[in-house]
């Protein structure tokens, strides 16, 4: 009891610190650290690129401004798809990204953030930290000399921003598209002719007519880059970005030069930033995209057609990839055996509920 009472007062004490800005005794004794960090993304994406200047801010406030990490937007230090780059080889001492611009590299990368008809944000967290799926990335990173943390997940995302309607599987090819990831595979299976380019660079491009569609994220963030001022169609759902997770990637070497307090903070931190970034995107889009109707945007759902065509061809690209990609075919094959399990909680419960919600609106 006297135990219980002491860990309770300790608690309330600890919290009464970080409250009132003060360092925690280990922290006081603790040598400073300051770090930068390459973010994949602009500054005017306050969501996404948020996450790592609120991960930063936590960071700094538990540990008395001992641990300083300075944010970068993409391009200040290095271009927004060069940041595992710039964490491997020490320009920085972390980044934030994800993961499947890399997937060049190794398609095991893509599972890292999200594939066509993968998990959702949910299913991602419960693979990652009970399914073993963390564990088996962490193995990956260090051939990279990289240490990786879940940090942010969009949620579920949109389809797309398109020039002309989709009313059938026909009426992709040859459509020059804007799309990161693995995705851009599998839709290039279905004509499409993919482009990987970093935010900044979308708009210019869809403006000049350089690519005839595009795929970001979601109202709030795409109403941000303008996209619906230049193409009518909005599409849904984004099939190929369930639940779409970024990371911290810390170069493995000033990984390991941090103390377990930091360590444990940091990661900590870096999960805080996860759950803030879904919560803030889901407290975002809704209004975003009743402004994006109500001034002309066109919402249009996938034909199933198109839906089912391009799970078949996902499962094609997903047969090569691991034939390729020994990490692949791993990490997938324990990622699909979870997925599994979760359909069929998540039919049970999840889907029962949604169904009865959606429709509570007819009753009065």
């Amino acid at each position: 009891m006297q135990r219980r009472k002491f860990l309770n007062g300790a608690g309330a004490g600890m919290a009464g610190i970080l409250a009132a800005g003060a360092a925690p005794a280990f922290a006081q004794g603790a040598g400073e650290v300051k770090w930068r960090l390459a973010s994949s993304f602009p500054k005017s994406l306050d969501t996404i690129y948020g996450a790592a200047e609120m991960m930063s801010k936590r960071v700094a406030a538990a540990t008395g401004g001992k641990f300083q990490i300075q944010v970068f937007a993409g391009g200040e230090i290095v271009p927004g798809l060069q940041v595992l780059d710039a964490v491997q080889n020490g320009t920085v001492q972390a980044g934030h990204t994800a993961p499947y611009y890399y997937w060049g590299k190794d398609a095991a990368f893509a599972l890292d953030t999200t594939i066509p008809f993968g998990l959702t944000a949910r299913q991602m967290n419960a693979w990652q930290i009970f399914g073993g799926g963390l564990e088996l990335f962490r193995e990956f990173y260090k051939g990279y000399n990289v240490h990786n943390i879940p940090c942010g997940n969009t949620g579920a995302q949109m389809g797309g921003w398109y020039r002309k309607e989709i009313r059938k599987v026909a009426d992709m090819k040859g459509l020059k598209m804007r799309i990161g990831g693995f995705a851009g595979k599998v839709m290039e299976k279905l004509g499409v002719v993919p482009q990987q380019l970093a935010a900044g660079d979308i708009y210019p491009a869809l403006e000049k007519g350089t690519i005839d569609a595009v795929e970001w994220v979601g109202p709030y963030d795409d109403e941000k880059l303008g996209f619906n001022k230049v193409a009518k169609y909005y599409y849904y759902p984004g099939w190929w970005e369930g639940g779409p997770q970024l990371d911290l990637y810390v170069n493995l070497k000033e990984w390991e030069k941090l103390s377990k307090e930091y360590q444990n903070i940091l990661e900590a931190a870096c999960w805080e930033a996860n759950t803030w970034m879904l919560a803030k995107y889901d407290a975002q889009n809704p209004a975003a995209l009743k402004r994006l109707v109500a001034g002309g945007t066109q919402l249009r759902a996938f034909p199933r057609e198109t839906m089912v065509a391009a799970y078949k061809a996902s499962l094609e690209v997903y047969r090569e990839a691991g034939a390729k990609s020994p990490a692949f075919k791993k990490i997938y094959e324990s990622m699909v055996a979870f997925r599994s399990e979760q359909l069929l909680w998540f039919r049970v419960a999840e889907k029962g509920f949604d169904d009865f919600m959606h429709g509570i609106g007819s009753i009065k």
